[in-house]
Order: C-alpha cells, then structure tokens, then sequence
C-alpha cells in the first residue's frame, strides 16, 4: 500500500473508530517468516490489520472474493494470494511462498461471521502453517463487528463508530508429530490451528469483571429496549427493565443485610431470583444459592456452613413448594425476609430513585461497591451431596465469566437465541449456563421453575420458541418420553450433563426430534463446565475436550489401567470451600499436584484428539477379590441391555471378596442371569455383574436430577442386611 495512502487511512481509521493495537511486541518475535491468523469480524478487518500492523503484509484472500466489485480497489494497494480453497495446488503455492522470507495474512474462517461467534475454521490454513514452518501469529480483532460493516445487522445494536480493539498473542508453532501423514496430519493441523483460535478469543476476553460490570456492558452493546428474560408470568423484561428492579431492590435489600456477607436465597427459577441475585451484588452482598428439595436440617447445615443469618424468599414460593415448616424452622435461627413484604415497603420515591440510578447504572455501581473486584465471591453454591455431605463452593466473579466465555468460544451463540432453563439457580449449570451465559449475552432466557414437569416443558419450548436447552440425561429422557415429535422443532442445541448420557436418550432425541444431544462433564468447583462436545467438535461417548484456559494432569490409580485421576487447574477453578467444621474460613483448592489444583475425583481418558471419555469416580471402583470394577462400566452395560429404564449400581462391604455391588433399577423384571450374559458380550468377567438386584418405581433422585448415591447405598445396605 502506498505510504501516504496507509498514513492517512491509518489516521482517519483511527479517529473514526479509536483503534487500539495491544500486544505489537509479538509482531516483531514471531520472526522473518509469519502466518498471521485473525477472526473475520467485518468488511474492515483487513484494512484494519494492513494499516495498524507494521512491515509489508500479503494477504492470502479467496479467488471468487478477490473478483467482487468491493474488494477489487483495496487490493490494487496491496500485495495478495489468490487461493482457490477446492484447488490443493493453492495451498501447496502460499506453502512454498512462507518457506521465503514474509508475512502472510489469513482468516482461517473464510468469511465474515454471521453468529458474532468464531465459525468453521478450515484445515488448509492449518496445514500452511504446519507445512511451512513459519510462525502463526493469532490476532483478535474486537468492536468491529458491532460497526455498520459487520454482518450482524437485526443481531447486535450496529453503531458507525464503535471503538476497535488489536490484540496480539505470543507467536507460536504447530507442532504436528512426523509420523502422522497424509489426510491424518491435514485434520490434526487443522485441530491445532481452531484449538489456537479458540483460545485467542478466550485469552483476549475480558472477565476479569463483575458480573453486574458485565450486565451493564451487555446493555450498552445489544440497547436497553432489547428483550432479554421472561418466565411463566410472561411477562417479558428488557435491559433497561431488569437493570431498574435490580437498582430498586438493591437498595432495599442493602438495608436488611450487611456489608460483604453471604446471604442465603431460597426461591425458585423465575426473575425474581435473577433479580435478587444481581440486586445483592450491587451492594456487595454474596447470594448463597440454597437447595430447596433437601429438606429443614440439610438446609441449616448449608448456613452455618456459610454464616448466613439472613434468608430472602417468596411467601408464594413457600407456600406453592409446602415449605411452611422448613422456613419455621429456619426462622428461628436467622432472619427471614419476605420479597413480597420488602414490595410493600418500596415508595414510589424509592421506585423512581431506582429506575434514574439504574440509567447511570455504571457510575451508581461504582457508589455503591467502590472496592468491587472481579476476585471477589460472586455466589455461594453447595455441592449435590451425592457421594458426601454437602460443601460450600465459592466461586468469584471472574470463575463465572470465564467459565461463560470458555463456553462462548467453543459455541457459535448468537443474541438471535432463546434459551429454555428449567434447571434452579441453585444447580451451577443452571447458573452460569441457563442463566448468566444469556444475560451477558444478549440471548433471551425463559425460566420454567422445575425441570421435572415432563409434559409441560417440551410444550414451553414449542410455545417460546426456544433454540437452546440444558439438562440431565434424567430430564430429557423424561421430556422425549411425552413430548410431541414437533415440540422442539426450533432447538438448535441440547447440551447435557450433571450425569452420564445415556445411550437411550441419546437415540431417542435423534430419532423422535432429529436433534442431536450434546454431552458436557463440569463440577461446581469448576463454575461448572470443563468440557462439552460442539458442533464442530463432536466425538459420541466422550464428554467432548476441555475448554480453553484448562490445565489438566492424570494422576495414575493402582489398579485402573485406562486413564488417571483428572486434576484442573484454570481461570474457574473456584476461590474455595466452606467447610462444615469450619464455618466461614475459605479452604483454597489444593491437589496432589500442588496449590491451585482442583481434583475432580473422576477417572477419565483423554485421546490424541483431547476428547475427554468419563471411566468413573474414583469412589465408584470396587476391589472385588482383588480387580478393581468400575461401577460406572457397569451401570453402562446394564443401561445397554435396559435402556428404558434407570439404573444405579453402588458397593457394600462383603466378608469374602472385600466388596460386593448391588444393582438399584427400575426395571421390575430385572433378572441377574440377563445381566451376566450382557456383561459377557460387553466384555466383562462374573466379578462386574451386582451379586443383587433390587427392583424400585423410582430411583432415589437430588433435585438436580442426578442419582442420590448416598441414599441408594443406604437403601441396598439396610436390604442386604449390611452396615456401612
């Protein structure tokens, strides 16, 4: 480009649009010879890079773009590549060019996103890099896809000059194995190159930020009049609504509660849960998610637990879910406040004070909570007690908004969807996924208050449209069993998790909707999710790969010769636990691995591809006559023969061989010769098949839909006749 030409677009580019470029330092590193790979934002992007980015680039741009009308004056001031991506030769031509000296530019899209997200990345890219030797460069480009020169138009709120942001990583390598060849080390360089664009987008997201930070920059990205919630009173809220109650309530609630500490909500998945949620976090209080299908005792546990001695919940709440004694009981331990009563309280001064604050919302939040840090508690939640007794997870501000953008670089979310969550706030799925993923989003969410309404939710989803929906395997097997074969007609994606999916609902759904589930593994402790198989990355009996940003290590288990224990360690690992012996006092996460390191307690393998397969809990291995059996493989091969029905599978002490299983189901013939011959063609000795089978209506279930484990081994001990 001429050099009077490129100062002067550099200038009015940068006046009209603020540019910043970050990270210039790794432009000089990466060497003499460069591939520099950038997400497709708009029809800026590659004036932006030729103008910002220093020395002479070449800019590698598809054969049929390179005759439209548009493009053809920008490139007379610039050197390019054609490529023709159907003719191999074109590949095989930038190759030899990056194995001279220069620096080519590639969008390894091939087009400007239609999702705001990053879309397909193809192989040939990969296999430049790879083949060339040459340094990939990762650049993200951010704010010009909300310019009038994106494809986002009905989308986002498009503005002429929305401030552009440059950011540069450190350059760096594909390393491809030189054993692998032909087809196999195009698709694995390829799985390199979208593995370092995805985690370019998460590594130059921001969040380190508060989550009501975030809310308000979503309503200055998508506007205040946009629609973002509804529930079942239907009433629909936007930005600007939202943000006015959580200001109204925020006061109100800052009043009754003090500074800093944690305080318990107990309501259902509706608005006004997410406007409490949020309402305390503008004075700096910590909601504690509690869990009301556990009962008085659990319940008092969890707040001496966490030192609550406040309570916000609904009389109607109460009163629907037959909680009255619960709440008695409660009350005469800690304050309960009455959202229905704090209403009546509120004066129409109160009201306008908070709709005006509300419109100025970021300079009132900074009034409010001047110390507000993204490292802070965002939210108390409690561990399912599945295998245990309950423990408080803190989770901070930046766990849940790196978890929701790890989410968000793996999937092409768009403000276009509208998410059906019928998981409670009080389940971390159902938080960061069914909640604060579509908040800060810009995607609309309909809360539904209990996911077990088999009928009426597929019904929901046919009436609001939905386009996304979260569950457990327990859930979406008892949605396909009534839902009409049209109700889920619009759903673009099912993800699934909490509990191994089941090969059943998997057929089912594919079968009867023609949708495909996706498998997802996560712990609270990890906000919650760590890996999911996407559309562009989907391997089925896999939990899919880990998110960007995760570190992970396999520990070795004498007696499991497939995988190892999986530690973590990353951006949402949680800050700590609340322990019942010692209330209040934080326990940072620590492994064997060292400090920082959060143990799953899962037996997991991971493939050459990073696809994460789930063996079992550490604690579901039995040592039986000396094996070690997996409970989980168990359970599976049972689900295989079954698949109707539910089934769980847990240990009890035995005098002879040291343990012995017990199989819990629902299937009422169940018989143990079946079992043993589907245990031989899966592959299995006699030592895997449950020594007793005990057939139930219903499996003993947690109100997050997973098996409750603790229960069922209670259940099968005091039937066996064993104490454990």
């Amino acid at each position: 480009m001429h050099t009077m030409l490129r100062a002067w677009l550099r200038w009015l580019l940068k006046t009209l649009y603020s540019v910043e470029v970050e990270g210039i330092e790794h432009f000089k590193s990466a060497g003499d010879r460069v591939l520099i790979v950038a997400n497709h934002t708009s029809f800026l992007d590659a004036a932006l890079l030729a103008v910002f980015l220093p020395d002479k680039l070449t800019f590698a741009v598809n054969t049929y773009v390179a005759q439209a009308w548009w493009v053809r004056p920008f490139l007379s001031f610039v050197e390019f590549f054609p490529m023709d991506p159907t003719n191999p030769l074109s590949t095989k031509s930038l190759i030899k060019r990056l194995q001279s000296p220069g620096k080519a530019v590639i969008f390894p899209e091939g087009r400007i996103t239609v999702t705001g997200s990053l879309m397909k990345i193809y192989q040939g890219p990969g296999l430049v890099a790879d083949r060339s030797g040459a340094m990939v460069l990762p650049v993200r480009i951010e704010g010009a896809q909300y310019s009038v020169f994106s494809r986002l138009r009905g989308q986002v709120r498009l503005r002429w000059f929305p401030k552009v942001t440059l950011t540069l990583l450190p350059p760096r390598r594909l390393a491809v194995a030189d054993d692998v060849k032909g087809r196999a080390r195009r698709n694995r360089a390829g799985q390199l190159l979208s593995d370092v664009m995805t985690e370019m987008m998460f590594a130059t997201s921001q969040y380190q930020r508060t989550l009501l930070h975030a809310l308000l920059d979503a309503r200055k990205v998508h506007g205040g009049n946009h629609r973002i919630a509804e529930d079942v009173e239907r009433k629909v809220v936007t930005y600007d609504e939202l943000l006015a109650k959580i200001f109204v309530l925020g006061t109100a609630l800052a009043e009754r509660t003090k500074s800093g500490s944690n305080v318990g909500v107990l309501l259902p998945s509706a608005l006004s849960t997410v406007i409490t949620f949020f309402a305390l976090q503008l004075h700096r209080r910590v909601p504690a998610m509690l869990n009301f299908t556990v009962g008085a005792q659990p319940l008092l546990s969890a707040m001496r637990t966490a030192c609550i001695d406040t309570l916000i919940t609904s009389k109607r709440f109460i009163a629907a879910a037959k909680l009255e004694n619960v709440v008695q009981e409660i009350g005469a331990n800690a304050r309960v406040v009455y959202l229905e009563d704090v209403s009546v309280q509120l004066t129409w001064v109160d009201k306008l004070r908070g709709v005006l604050e509300s419109r100025v919302g970021g300079l009132m939040y900074k009034k409010y909570a001047p110390a507000a840090s993204a490292d802070d508690p965002a939210v108390v939640l409690f561990t399912s007690g599945s295998e245990g007794t309950p423990k408080g997870v803190v989770l901070s501000h930046s766990n849940l908004m790196a978890n929701r953008l790890q989410m968000a670089a793996r999937v092409d979310f768009g403000s276009q969807d509208v998410i059906l969550n019928t998981l409670p706030l009080f389940h971390s799925f159902g938080l960061m996924a069914g909640t604060l993923l579509p908040l800060l989003s810009g995607m609309k969410v309909f809360f539904y208050p209990s996911p077990l309404h088999y009928r009426i939710v597929p019904e929901v989803s046919y009436d609001i449209n939905a386009t996304i929906l979260f569950g457990t395997n327990t859930f979406l097997s008892g949605y396909a069993r009534f839902a009409h074969p049209y109700d889920f007609y619009s759903v673009r994606y099912v993800f699934a998790g909490a509990e191994k999916l089941q090969e059943e609902t998997r057929r089912v759904w594919n079968e009867k909707f023609g949708i495909r589930i996706f498998e997802g593994y996560g712990a609270t402790e990890t906000s919650p999710v760590l890996a999911t198989n996407t559309p562009m990355d989907h391997r089925v009996g896999t939990v899919g790969r880990l998110f960007p940003g995760i570190e992970r290590f396999l520990e070795d288990v004498p007696g499991v010769t497939e995988g190892g224990r999986l530690h973590v360690r990353g951006p949402n690992v949680m800050l700590g636990y609340l322990l019942a012996q010692e209330p209040g006092i934080l326990v940072p996460p620590k492994s064997s691995h060292g400090d920082g390191w959060y143990d799953t307690g899962d037996i997991v393998s991971v493939d050459d591809d990073g696809f994460v397969t789930i063996r079992g809990r550490a604690k579901s291995f039995a040592k039986i006559g000396g094996e070690m059996v997996s409970l989980t493989a168990v359970e599976q091969f049972t689900a295989a023969l079954w698949p109707e029905s539910q089934h769980a599978v847990v240990s009890l002490p035995d005098a002879a061989k040291g343990e012995q299983l017990v199989l819990l189901t629902t299937r009422m013939d169940a018989q143990r010769g079946s079992l043993a011959e589907q245990a031989k063609r899966s592959g299995y000795t006699e030592l895997a098949v449950p020594r007793k089978i005990i057939a139930l209506k219903q499996l003993p279930l947690l109100g997050t839909g997973k098996v409750d484990y603790v229960a069922a081994r209670e259940l099968a001990a005091k039937e066996v006749g064993v104490a454990i």
